[in-house]
């Protein structure tokens, strides 16, 4: 059996360890806040006090944490407690330098390192449904193969270190770009006073139909965003996206505006909702309710 270290049992990183765990692997768990260890212990896993007791004896390292500065000070320990052959795989949401970065101090301590973020949101990652796009060796994404079919149904390798986050970060331009769309659709369709129910349903089966009209849509007419997704963690992925952009010379006019739409709704003190309550922004600058 498999042993595998999971860091970051949150709203993503918790199901997708409970799913490791429904697939047969030994999963240890750790996570900041000892109460979300405690709960995937009650879902078969193993808990750990600490990255170091998480990892000691792990054959694969998983981690999913909030941002770039969590990943580096996490995988340092890993580093230096982990045994040097280690698969280390990364499921979070960083800057694509810093994962290439990180990978390249893993390689030299003998780690095996991959970038692999997902999409698929808090549902997808409960379904084991999620996109999960990989950068790194392709032996390595190899090795890595039965973790990532227990967790998605979409595993592609993209290249190398680092792709797997210039492809996130790239999904993350359209989500937020799609969602704010959405917003205004339905804002624009309540202002003239059409059932949007209905209407919601007619346009996700044609052109305008997505993912994010399906899983979202529902929740933005009830006004309901709790979060599957926060705006904070989608204003720090828009910002991974906006500097990578400039770096490579690209112009995003339009992400770059839905970028300051999704800051100004952090801004307001609405950074742990859905992000989905782009619509709750839209109405406000409507004049309309956005509750």
């Amino acid at each position: 059996m498999t042993t595998v270290g999971f860091i970051g049992l949150g709203i993503m990183g918790g199901p997708m360890a409970a799913n490791l765990v429904a697939a047969d692997f030994d999963v240890v768990g750790h996570n900041r806040s000892p109460a979300k260890t405690e709960r995937f212990v009650a879902r078969g896993g193993r808990g750990a006090s600490s990255v170091e007791e998480a990892v000691k004896d792990a054959d694969v390292v998983a981690t999913m944490l909030p941002d770039s500065p969590d990943v580096r000070a996490v995988l340092t320990t890993v580093f230096d407690h982990a045994r040097p052959g280690t698969l280390v795989i990364d499921f979070s949401t960083i800057r694509p330098d810093v994962a290439a970065d990180l990978a390249a101090e893993g390689a030299e301590r003998g780690f095996r390192v991959l970038d692999a973020p997902v999409s698929g949101g808090e549902q997808g990652a409960v379904d084991a449904v999620l996109s999960i796009m990989v950068g790194g060796a392709a032996e390595d994404f190899e090795a890595a193969r039965p973790v990532f079919d227990a967790l998605g149904r979409t595993v592609v390798h993209v290249g190398p270190t680092g792709a797997g986050q210039t492809v996130k970060a790239a999904n993350q331009l359209i989500v937020a770009g799609t969602l704010e769309l959405l917003a205004e659709a339905i804002v624009f369709v309540e202002a003239h006073g059409v059932d949007t129910a209905a209407a919601l349903k007619v346009l996700g089966g044609g052109l305008a139909g997505s993912t994010v009209l399906e899983r979202k849509g529902g929740a933005m007419l009830a006004r309901d965003f709790t979060p599957g997704f926060r705006v904070e963690l989608h204003d720090k992925d828009l910002g991974i996206v906006t500097a990578a952009a400039r770096e490579a010379g690209v112009v995003i006019p339009l992400g770059a505006a839905v970028a300051q739409l999704v800051a100004s709704l952090r801004a307001q003190g609405d950074g742990g909702l859905d992000h989905s309550a782009l619509l709750k922004l839209v109405a406000q600058l409507s004049g309309r309710p956005g509750k």
